[in-house]
């Protein structure tokens, strides 16, 4: 499997990952990741770009390679956040960059005191025994709840397409777009 940084300075270049083998990670892969930023093109300059569930740290990484000005990636995975590291230090993207090792689903919190532009919610679809998870749902509420989001902030998630999540109180669901088995929807704060 080769992932690839899709567009800005650091356009072409490729990522460290896990063989396509390994089913504890689920990549963006080009087309979907390409859609998605397309999407957010005009909000992903110097923005603060959280990436949960970061995995290899693709979908952050092409926030920092589009102009954000800061990426937050959080991981619990040593394997993932090692890799993370990594393809920061060969991008040199170090400097913008944060990484925390942390279960989101239990510490949402140390997300708390600070507003984020764009937060990008890329939780597993199955556990490491294939049976499905339901995370996205608890963790945009957490969103809210934890008041981590600005006026005019984007969270979006990625998800399996039978993972059904309710309406979250405070979040506007905009759009979603499906590709395959995986739905990808954008929210935004709603008064």
């Amino acid at each position: 499997m080769v992932l690839k940084v899709i567009s800005g300075i650091a356009r072409g270049r490729i990522l460290k990952t896990l063989p396509i083998s390994d089913l504890s990670m689920r990549p963006m892969f080009g087309r979907m990741k390409k859609s998605v930023f397309d999407i957010i093109k005009f909000k992903v300059p110097c923005s603060t770009f959280v990436d949960l569930f970061a995995g290899v740290g693709s979908v952050g990484i092409e926030a920092l390679s589009r102009g954000a000005e800061k990426a937050i990636f959080i991981e619990l995975n040593d394997i993932f956040l090692s890799l993370i590291k990594h393809n920061l230090d060969v991008l040199g993207f170090c400097d913008r960059a944060k990484i925390i090792k942390c279960d989101i689903t239990k510490n949402f919190a140390i997300l708390q005191n600070r507003k984020y532009d764009i937060i990008f919610i890329g939780p597993p679809y199955k556990d490491k025994n294939k049976r499905m998870l339901t995370l996205t749902h608890n963790v945009l509420k957490d969103s809210v709840k934890y008041d981590i989001l600005k006026k005019d902030s984007i969270v979006i998630t990625q998800r399996h397409i039978k993972e059904s999540v309710d309406n979250v109180p405070g979040l506007g669901c905009f759009r979603s777009e499906k590709y395959g088995d995986t739905l990808v929807s954008f929210y935004e704060r709603v008064m």
